[in-house]
């Protein structure tokens, strides 16, 4: 096959033999592909031949493992007689076997080097999504990015996140007043909202050092690309955290990357795996913030390549703007796989040899409909291709082979300690530490007790007593006490005290009545 192509297969003519070779011009693999597919129909072992051959032109790849079967894509292949079979059908010679370079990522940091992206890198946005908050939720996030970035608070990780939002719900009022309203039982749903995130794993996400868009496009010194192998087998667990990550990389790369115009060949190739996972429940906001991405991106010569079981996982508006299709079989015993079958045919362009809707619920494992760009970018006629078979190992690999391939790797050693600096919750603290302190120090240098009567010192210092309306003498010295037994009195005395109580009190006011009186007089 030319330098400027990458062979998928061979297409299937009238007389079922496979004679055509079907390929994907490099020219056009930055304008998007779509690979779809009933389980078990070959949509894995089409995602490794496409890797191979990125690769193999100089194309550095990034793809998830949602199985671990793409792992053995890093180890040579092994002729096995089926492979050997599909070879000569769709006369791919000579049919040479490869091991091709890979980089294993995991944002647990378990089976490949640890993924790592800061909160302030994610916005809003994204931990909108990632943790399904509210409108009214959504809100207060963005406040609390946009107070950060006015008090100099580096968001780094989770736990400068959960002190922001502490402080503001202390400061409600007073950034209500600004901002509009934040209560306090909404911070607390974000807090709790948090929380989970932090217990399915999302504290090993966030952090420093972040990924570094350069690390996932290398290439090697024979000239052929990295291939960035996710292991996401794990990951999949929490898919809301798994889809948030992509698009989080998709954006930055969108960010990131210069634009180069229609290059020969992608700058990258990324690979989005479960792709139905992204859209699921997905507000209309962020539908739009993919779409863009999508349609922007290409001019940056990164091809973005979605890969699920049903097309009509993936919106239209995005649809619209894949243009390299492979159609793996679908079953149609559903209404909705029916519907699925007719969507899939109607995006080909028709070949007047076959039914398009008929053959993609006949197709065969390994068997694929097939129609790429072509000369100024025209769809080509859609193709029953039979795929051809990979050059690397079809399967995972073992663990130790993971392990000696990830203490070779080139970035080996670049990510493995998280990185905790001075950030928000470092410095929130610091000033509540300050503030308690100042609060601290008027009860310090006033002594004593704060309550104090006129005319008198206040009880814990030796003062003096003004006695007779004339000059302050010195306080008597106190009488020594004698201690109580109990605190404790019977009911006998309680009556006895309340009577003599009631007495001093009316004598008392009799003798003040005839004092007053006599100065009337």
């Amino acid at each position: 096959m030319a330098d400027d192509s990458i062979f998928l297969g061979a297409s299937r003519k009238p007389d079922d033999s496979y004679q055509k070779p079907e390929a994907l011009l490099l020219k056009y693999g930055n304008r998007h592909g779509l690979v779809t597919g009933a389980t078990g129909t070959g949509k894995t072992v089409t995602l490794q031949v496409l890797a191979e051959g990125f690769s193999n032109q100089g194309v550095p790849v990034f793809c998830a493992d949602i199985k671990g079967d793409l792992s053995g894509i890093s180890m040579m292949g092994e002729p096995k007689d089926f492979l050997l079979k599909r070879a000569e059908q769709v006369k791919l010679d000579p049919y040479e076997f490869q091991e091709f370079p890979v980089i294993f990522w995991d944002l647990f940091g378990e089976q490949g080097h640890p993924v790592r992206a800061t909160i302030s890198e994610m916005g809003p946005l994204l931990l909108s999504r990632l943790m399904n908050l509210s409108d009214a939720q959504e809100g207060i996030m963005n406040i609390a990015f946009k107070i950060a970035d006015e008090e100099g608070l580096l968001l780094l990780d989770m736990k400068d996140l959960q002190a922001l939002l502490a402080n503001i719900a202390s400061r409600a009022d007073e950034i209500s007043g600004r901002y509009g309203n934040v209560t306090k039982p909404s911070v607390g749903a974000i807090q709790r909202n948090l929380l989970v995130l932090e217990q399915q794993g999302g504290q090993n996400f966030f952090g420093e050092p972040a990924l570094k868009i350069s690390d996932i496009m290398r290439t090697t010194r024979d000239g052929r690309g990295a291939i960035n192998v996710l292991a996401a087998d794990k990951l999949m667990r929490n898919p809301r955290l798994y889809a948030t990550f992509l698009l989080w990389l998709l954006s930055e790369l969108f960010e990131e990357l210069p634009e180069v115009g229609d290059p020969d060949r992608p700058k990258l190739v990324f690979f989005f795996d479960e792709a139905h996972l992204l859209f699921d429940e997905t507000p209309r906001a962020l539908v739009d913030r993919v779409e863009q991405v999508v349609r922007l991106i290409r001019s940056k010569g990164v091809g973005v390549y979605f890969i699920t079981q049903n097309p009509l996982d993936v919106p239209e508006s995005v649809l619209a703007q894949l243009g390299n299709r492979i159609q793996h079989a679908l079953r149609a015993y559903t209404p909705r796989e029916q519907k699925a079958v007719k969507t899939a045919a109607d995006t080909f362009r028709p070949n007047p040899d076959f039914n398009c809707a008929t053959a993609i619920t006949q197709l065969g494992t390994g068997e694929a409909l097939v129609s790429t760009l072509e000369a100024k970018g025209i769809p080509s006629m859609v193709q029953r291709t039979l795929i051809r078979p990979p050059a690397s190992r079809i399967g995972p690999i073992t663990t130790q082979e993971r392990a000696k391939l990830i203490a070779d790797s080139p970035v080996a050693g670049q990510y493995d300690q998280a990185i905790d600096r001075e950030s928000a919750f470092e410095i929130l603290q610091k000033r509540t530490e300050t503030r308690q302190t100042e609060q601290a120090k008027p009860a310090e240098t006033q002594g004593g007790s704060r309550w104090t009567l006129p005319d008198f010192d206040d009880a814990g210092s030796a003062g003096t007593q003004r006695q007779g309306g004339g000059d302050r003498q010195p306080a008597p010295a106190p009488r020594e006490r004698t201690p109580r037994a109990s605190n404790r009195q019977s009911v006998s005395e309680a009556a006895i005290k309340s009577v003599v109580r009631s007495v001093g009190s009316s004598l008392g006011r009799a003798i003040v009545r005839g004092i007053l009186g006599s100065l009337k007089r």
